[in-house]
């Protein structure tokens, strides 16, 4: 369920976006999600076909990439893949990490039909 409304707000800025710049039709968009998300790019482009429907951006493919994200000890400056949100060193077993990439998900472009 969480997918779903993650999927309408990115609809949502999508067709903010290209009403902004005068787009008649969205086809793609494109983007990134962090494995620390623990979201599924699957669900998220089903969910935004589902909301698409009967909008401008009907039809239109959400294209997402799962990006690996590291962390940081800050006891003992092991680099390592964190398990989701949870920073415990694979070395030491410390909590204090440094995430060392983006987090979230993001847009990095959208095709459009102009009018």
């Amino acid at each position: 369920m969480h997918e779903s409304s993650l999927a309408k707000q990115i609809l949502a800025a999508v067709l903010d976006r290209a009403r902004a710049d005068g787009a008649s039709r969205v086809r793609a968009v494109t983007g990134w999600v962090a494995e620390t998300e623990t979201l599924s790019a699957e669900s998220l482009s089903f969910h935004f076909a589902a909301h698409a429907r009967g909008t401008p951006a009907d039809g239109a493919r959400l294209e997402l990439r799962l990006i690996h994200v590291e962390a940081r000890c800050s006891a003992c400056k092991r680099t390592y893949a964190p398990e989701h949100h949870v920073l415990l060193c694979t070395g030491c077993g410390s909590p204090e990490g440094e995430l060392l990439g983006p987090t979230g998900l993001g847009i990095d472009s959208i095709e459009v039909e102009s009018s």
